[in-house]
């Protein structure tokens, strides 16, 4: 019955893991330190080190990756000791220091998704270094504890009911490459009659199974409060094909056949071939020991095909049959990056260990530093979500330590933890939170007392209940409440600190005391840095995303016509253009998250804003795609400069409305109607390139069809526009 409660409460019973492990590790760890080395510090360290090692960190991936975690949590978490100590010598010191180095611990967690979650863990170590009186001579006692620690930690992974290995996205992504692959399939294989339609239920069951899959994967990639993602080549890799897989369900509703229309045999080639590489890539995925040489030669095998679908359509002239080679082409696109990105992620797992260890990456992959790079940069500006909650969190926790040394309180570092456990990300979740902290530790300080009451000075029962007591503080947050989860934390310290010093019911006291500061600390730094809350945050970062997605797209179709024929000018890869985009997205996809996070009722449905940032997603690729459409060959001969005049108009046109959408997400103007379909443009541009297409000059057709499919990519773009205007009419 309890377990069945647990179950529903707990899925796969990772709190109770985490709970049960610091249960028994934590009360060994505190009774070497107290009873066998006789060290109140070393006890203290090692208590609340195996708090921060084993419950509030939980490094996921096989048993190799977290026992490295651990180790690498526990050589960090010892540098932290060391410094809290040397800073904790005088009160100003202390303040700046903590500043300082929770910026650096809180902004870190940017570029991996591990330090994130051990940003909670580091900032323990150094707030209890800092907070807790000590001379510099107690740094040996210090890291004696945090050792002991660390050690129990290590053995309880390896050991105490070792966790599966478990890679929700990568899961994920499988699940969703097989069954596109198999929409794909099902659609081409499954036809009868002259139209050529589908079997009606097979392709409705297929598509349905491909929009279950993404979007679980999309679900799955937002479940945590920060990006999935950490700094080994593989997690970089594999969590590029999230946006990848979500664009390429998109383009399969624009690519699937229409009903009573004979598709061209090459496009259902691609869409076997595409199909292919799908699932040889889902397979290499699965098991990235295996050879790569399937997964290659799909790729090549859809190579292949898109080039001899381009070859068909510069022998055609007919309006009906650009539109499907397009398609086609823009899914051959999407699924040969996709596949390179597995073959990839593959390639990294497959290196040695000494290769893995001295930084060696495989063929076009960039390095682990040069990424840790552009994503920290991608966040240094002040619209950066992740960077104003960075520069909150330091300035609060050094105010808090301040307050805590100009005070005098007792147990000082408990003003710092309060103050860590309430601050959000806007005033009102502040305020909200600091009623339940305060509620749970109050309550948390009835139940404690009643039993440090009843049990007197006998010590010994006080021993028996600690685990019980970590056992619910570990559980209490995640199947119960913050409240809860705040109510058995502090029966745990009072416990605690009445073994090392009893002063029975008094502890309580201090600690709401405590908790009170820190919670005022959160409340006056809530309003003074950026209170607008992560609903206006996402606004603001929807428009960035917008604005410099389709100024990249812009810069992209710019750069293919400056390739189209010798009498252009040429235009510049727009390569700072593309980081900006990308630098956009990631700031989007942490204000979403926050907003996620965020507590109470969401001021915008979450169907609306998931549209909208399918949209960033697809104007963003959309410059990929063009970019690859113009790769490789340069100018040939021919006058395209009708055409070059048709499709700048176009740009202009689509890029005006998106930055009028952008001024709509913040406020500063109405969100615009979508641009009316304009087909007397495609026609002109048909008209413009029509020669070219009918040349026998193969390096001439090919030019002009890539001028076509380049207008199809911007036809794309504003056809996005009537799917992302209803949800931001929503939003604003």
């Amino acid at each position: 019955m309890v377990l069945t409660w647990l179950r529903r409460r707990d899925r796969g019973l990772i709190a109770l893991r985490r709970a049960a492990r610091t249960a028994i590790v934590m009360p060994g760890m505190f009774a070497v330190g107290d009873l066998v080395i006789g060290d109140p510090t070393t006890a203290a360290f090692a208590a609340f080190g195996s708090f921060a090692s084993l419950l509030l960190f939980d490094p996921p991936g096989p048993i190799r990756a977290r026992l490295r975690a651990q180790l690498a949590l526990a050589v960090a978490g010892a540098v932290l000791v060391c410094l809290g100590t040397l800073a904790e010598q005088t009160a100003g010191s202390a303040a700046v220091a903590t500043a300082i180095i929770a910026f650096g611990i809180i902004f870190s967690g940017v570029v991996s998704s591990l330090l994130a979650g051990a940003t909670t863990s580091l900032l323990l170590a150094f707030i209890l270094s800092v907070c807790l009186p000590g001379a510099v001579s107690s740094i040996p006692e210090r890291l004696a504890g945090w050792g002991l620690a660390s050690a129990g930690a290590l053995l309880a992974v390896a050991l105490l009911w070792p966790a599966p290995a478990r890679d929700p996205v990568r899961s994920a992504a499988i699940a969703a490459c097989r069954a596109l692959g198999a929409r794909l399939r099902t659609e081409v294989e499954h036809r009868i009659g002259e139209d050529d339609r589908p079997i009606e239920a097979e392709y409705a069951a297929a598509v349905a199974e491909a929009d279950a899959r993404v979007a679980a994967l999309h679900d799955v990639f937002y479940a945590t409060p920060y990006r999935p993602t950490g700094l080994s080549t593989a997690a970089r890799t594999v969590v590029r094909l999230v946006d990848e897989l979500q664009w390429m369900n998109g383009v399969l509703v624009q690519a699937a056949s229409p009903a009573g229309v004979r598709v061209d045999r090459s496009v259902c080639e691609v869409k076997l071939a595409a199909a292919a590489a799908l699932e040889r890539g889902a397979e290499l995925l699965d098991a990235p020991d295996r050879s790569p040489a399937e997964l290659r030669a799909a790729l090549d095998d859809l190579q292949a095909r898109a080039a001899e679908l381009e070859r068909d359509a510069r022998r055609r002239l007919v309006l009906s049959s650009i539109d499907p080679s397009f398609r086609a082409q823009e899914l051959s696109f999407v699924v040969a990056a996709v596949g390179r990105n597995i073959d990839l992620a593959a390639a990294a797992e497959r290196r040695s260990w000494l290769a893995q260890l001295m930084g060696r990456e495989p063929t076009d992959v960039r390095g682990t530093l040069a990424s840790a790079q552009e994503r920290a940069g991608a966040h240094v500006a002040r619209q950066s979500l992740w960077l104003q909650n960075s520069v909150r969190g330091a300035v609060g926790l050094g105010i808090a330590v301040l307050i805590a040394d100009a005070t005098d309180v007792s147990h000082g570092f408990w003003v710092v933890l309060g103050t860590l456990s309430v601050l959000r990300s806007n005033a009102l979740s502040t305020g909200q939170d600091v009623l339940r902290a305060l509620l749970g530790t109050a309550v948390g300080f009835a139940i404690g007392a009643a039993i440090v009451a009843a049990v007197g000075t006998d010590t010994t029962l006080l021993w028996v209940l600690l685990p019980f007591a970590v056992l619910l503080a570990g559980l209490a947050p995640a199947t119960a409440s913050f409240v809860a989860g705040q109510a058995a934390f502090t029966v745990t310290v009072l416990i605690v600190f009445n073994i090392l010093a009893p002063e029975g019911w008094r502890i309580g006291l201090v600690r709401i005391e405590d908790v009170a500061l820190g919670c005022a600390v959160s409340v006056v730094v809530g309003l003074l840095f950026w209170p607008r809350g992560a609903a206006a945050a996402l606004s603001i970062a929807l428009a960035t995303a917008y604005r410099d997605s389709a100024r990249y797209l812009a810069a992209a179709v710019r750069f293919g016509l400056g390739r189209c024929d010798e009498g252009t000018a040429p235009a510049p890869a727009p390569t700072e253009l593309a980081v900006r985009a990308a630098a956009a997205s990631r700031r989007l996809d942490d204000a979403f998250r926050t907003y996620l996070a965020e507590r109470g009722a969401k001021p915008v449905p979450l169907g609306e804003v998931t549209s909208l940032l399918a949209g960033v997603i697809g104007l963003r690729l959309a410059g990929d795609a063009v970019l690859d459409v113009w790769a490789g060959d340069g100018v040939t001969g021919g006058d395209r400069a009708a055409a070059r005049r048709e499709l700048l108009a176009t740009t202009d046109e689509v890029s005006a409305w998106y930055e009028a959408f952008a001024a709509g997400l913040t406020d500063h103007g109405t969100v615009p109607e979508p641009l009316p379909d304009d087909d007397a443009a495609f026609e002109r541009l048909i008209a413009a390139v029509g020669e070219d297409l009918s040349a026998a000059d193969a390096e001439t057709g090919a030019t002009a069809v890539r001028v076509l499919w380049t207008g199809d990519h911007l036809d794309a773009a504003r056809r996005l526009q009537a799917m992302v205007a209803a949800p931001a009419r929503a939003a604003v």
